[in-house]
């Protein structure tokens, strides 16, 4: 009788470090997420106010009046010459009916390949949500550039005007490598909600819309980029 107990005890030890174990395991992924989140936003920040600081974004800056979104992804990574996986993660924010800039909802974009990467192999990129089309795609959780939403590479340099641009587009693509501009076509891209950054920015499960369209949460970490977004678009 005493084996039995014995072994029963050691039987529910067993399964109580091994829950335990699992507990801490996703105690862990969720602080990772929550701190890669934290610092994506940070990083956004600081790829936006290079954009805005940067002659050569004349038309981007011209744009940003009229943009109903921004999407900022401070790394896009390539893994092979021409043809290769393409990818990295960024965040989205829109402007609402009253003018406010909301979110941010984190993605992550990528494709079989986006051609050639300027300047080598990672990229800074902004995209200038233009149409409503293109908000609803990013309202989503998931959508294809191109089909889902249009997409053109936006021009850039010194003394153009936003006339210029391709404005029957939903969405204007801005991009830069190590001081070169343009190349990077997103087109055919898949977009995606980072479910667990989102998830761990925000303390809870949400979905696009509970950011964006009603908002229902909020993390003050965030208005540092939404006021420099907003400062940059009243301009």
């Amino acid at each position: 009788m005493k084996r039995i107990e014995s072994r029963f005890i050691a039987v529910v030890l067993f399964v109580s470090l091994l829950s335990g174990a699992g507990f801490v395991t996703v105690q862990s992924a969720r602080a990772d997420d929550k701190t890669e989140a934290v610092q994506l936003v940070d990083k956004c920040f600081l790829t936006f106010q290079s954009f805005m600081k940067d002659e050569y974004m004349g038309v981007m800056k011209d744009l940003l009046k009229d943009a109903k979104g921004l999407f900022i992804m401070p790394q896009l990574l390539q893994g092979g010459f021409i043809v290769g996986a393409s990818g990295g993660s960024g965040l989205f924010i829109q402007r609402d009916g009253n003018g406010k800039w909301t979110g941010p909802v984190f993605y992550t974009i990528g494709g079989a390949s986006f051609g050639l990467l300027i300047g080598g192999q990672s990229s800074e990129i902004v995209l200038v949500v233009m149409t409503d089309r293109g908000v609803a795609a990013f309202q989503s959780t998931n959508f294809k550039l191109g089909a889902d939403a249009g997409i053109a590479v936006g021009p850039f340099g010194v003394g153009l005007a936003a006339q210029t641009a391709n404005l029957s587009a939903d969405i204007l693509s801005f991009s830069r490598s190590k001081g070169l501009y343009g190349g990077v076509s997103l087109q055919g891209a898949v977009a995606a909600s980072r479910t667990g950054l989102n998830k761990a920015y925000y303390g809870k499960d949400v979905q696009p819309s509970d950011v964006l369209i009603r908002p229902t949460v909020r993390n003050p970490q965030a208005a540092k980029l939404l006021d420099e977004v907003a400062k940059a678009a009243t301009k």
